[in-house]
């Protein structure tokens, strides 16, 4: 028996190499059929950050097909262990220190949906007139933050900015964040790699994803526009994801997150 999702889903991808990289080192993917859909942001430079990254969708895109939610997440994770020791493996075999990627990645079954991720590529919510940013960055600036030692303004310009503490390559040990959430009617998610969230406000995200019968396609090319124009200094890339119910109502509830 198959997951089979009480929403119709719609969603777009789109990416670009920005303004000022050579070569573009992100990925997406989007298959609201499988109810699978994910970004990664690959480092390394030449030429294996888009390695990294590639490897991490096409992995994600060759999933079985899921019974449940939590079989969708086990394999995904399952997945992207393998492709951690693929990085591992192939760093080592180049001789260069690290070939590893972030990774966010949302899953759908029946009325609920999880993501799953490492690093700062994010997921958001956009719901009932509200973007909240639903993922949590895994980098030096968000550790100083939660501390209390730097403000989210001074986060912006902090040295540290682009350094993050988890990725898939990184460490012989992948550890994946988790969250899982009921979805509601009219939900849009959007997941993006930082050369959108570092280039455009959360405030100019929720006026892209808010007009009344915006399509993904349609958003996502605006928010990737925005971006180029607000400087374009990093790889770009975004996918939009619509859910429309087609079964009746849902509680909407944010459930746990899990690490």
């Amino acid at each position: 028996m198959t997951c089979v999702s009480q929403f119709r889903w719609t969603s777009a991808a789109c990416t670009d190499v920005g303004r000022v990289r050579t070569r573009n080192e992100d990925a997406c993917l989007a298959m609201p059929d499988r109810g699978i859909w994910a970004v990664a942001d690959g480092m390394g430079g030449h030429a294996v950050g888009d390695f990294a990254s590639r490897a991490i969708v096409q992995a994600l895109s060759a999933l079985p097909e899921p019974d449940s939610l939590e079989g969708a997440a086990e394999s995904a994770r399952q997945a992207m262990q393998t492709v951690n020791q693929l990085l591992i493996e192939e760093a080592l075999r180049m001789k260069v220190r690290v070939i590893g990627s972030t990774v966010v990645m949302l899953l759908a079954c029946e009325r609920r949906c999880c993501c799953l991720w490492a690093g700062d590529s994010r997921l958001y919510l956009f719901r009932d007139g509200h973007l909240k940013q639903l993922s949590r960055d895994h980098s030096q600036v968000e550790r100083l933050k939660a501390r209390g030692l730097i403000t989210a303004d001074e986060a912006k310009h902090h040295p540290a900015h682009n350094t993050i503490t988890r990725a898939v390559g990184a460490a012989s040990t992948l550890d994946l964040e988790r969250l899982t959430l009921e979805i509601g009617d009219g939900d849009v998610f959007l997941l993006c790699s930082d050369g959108l969230s570092n280039e455009v406000e959360d405030d100019q995200i929720a006026a892209l994803l808010a007009p009344e019968g915006t399509g993904p396609a349609t958003a996502a090319e605006a928010l990737l526009k925005l971006a180029l124009e607000n400087g374009g200094r990093d790889n770009v890339s975004v996918v939009v994801i619509r859910a429309e119910d087609i079964g009746g109502g849902s509680d909407m509830t944010l459930l746990n997150p899990e690490v």
